[in-house]
C-alpha cells in the first residue's frame, strides 16, 4: 500500500494524535518532536533546552484522504491565528504548523495556509479578480496567521509514555470537545 508522511504541530500533542488516530485512511498517528534543533527528550524541549515543535507524524493512503481533509481537521481543532499555543499548552513548542515530506506537498499546504491567511480580509484593488468595497467583506475580521507552513527537516518520536497517552490516561482534561468534534467532522 501506498503511503505518505505529513506532519502537524499545535498545542497539546497527545489531543493531536487523538484527533487523526481514527480518520479513514490514516496508517498510524505518532507523537514526537519536529524539526529539532538537537536530541531532547520531552523535558528538554518543554523547558525550551531544546527548541522543536511537539507534534505528530501522520502516515496515511492517499487515495484514501488527502492533505487538504487532514488539514481541515487540524485547523477545526487548533487555532492558527493564536500565537504559540492552544489552550492550556502556550509556548513556541506549541505553535501551529504543518511540515511536509515531499516538494509534491508543498503547493496544496502553501494553497491551504493562504486561504487561512486571507480569511476574512477585505479585498484591494491589488487583488486580481475581487470586488473591491465587497460588503461581505469585514476588515474587523481580518486576522494575523501564526500557523507554519515549512518543509519537515527532523522528526524525533517522542518518549513511549507520549504514544496514546489519552487511551491510557482518558480522565486527562483535554481542549478539544472530542464528542462535539466527532458529531460534526465526518470523513
Amino acid at each position: 500500500m501506498y503511503t505518505k508522511k505529513i506532519y502537524f504541530s499545535g498545542g497539546d500533542f497527545h489531543e493531536l494524535q487523538a484527533v487523526f488516530r481514527h480518520v479513514p485512511g490514516v496508517i498510524s498517528v505518532c507523537t514526537g518532536y519536529i524539526n529539532g534543533e538537537g536530541e531532547g527528550d520531552f523535558a528538554a524541549i518543554a523547558s525550551g533546552q531544546v527548541r522543536a515543535y511537539m507534534g505528530v507524524e501522520v502516515s496515511y493512503n492517499p487515495k484514501k484522504v488527502d492533505i487538504s481533509k487532514l488539514m481541515d481537521l487540524l485547523f477545526a481543532v487548533v487555532n492558527p491565528y493564536v500565537p504559540d499555543g492552544q489552550g492550556k499548552a502556550r509556548g513556541e513548542m506549541y505553535r501551529a504548523g504543518v511540515f511536509y515530506a515531499s516538494a509534491e506537498d508543498e503547493p496544496q499546504v502553501q494553497l491551504h495556509m493562504n486561504f487561512l491567511a486571507n480569511r476574512g480580509k477585505a479585498p484591494t484593488a491589488g487583488n486580481v479578480g475581487l470586488i473591491v468595497n465587497d460588503p461581505n467583506s469585514n476588515p474587523k475580521l481580518a486576522r494575523k496567521l501564526y500557523a507554519l507552513a515549512e518543509p519537515i527537516k527532523s522528526f524525533q518520536a517522542a518518549e513511549a509514555e507520549h504514544q496514546d497517552y489519552l487511551i491510557r490516561h482518558p480522565e486527562t482534561e483535554t481542549y478539544i470537545d472530542f464528542v462535539k468534534l466527532r458529531s460534526y467532522v465526518k470523513f
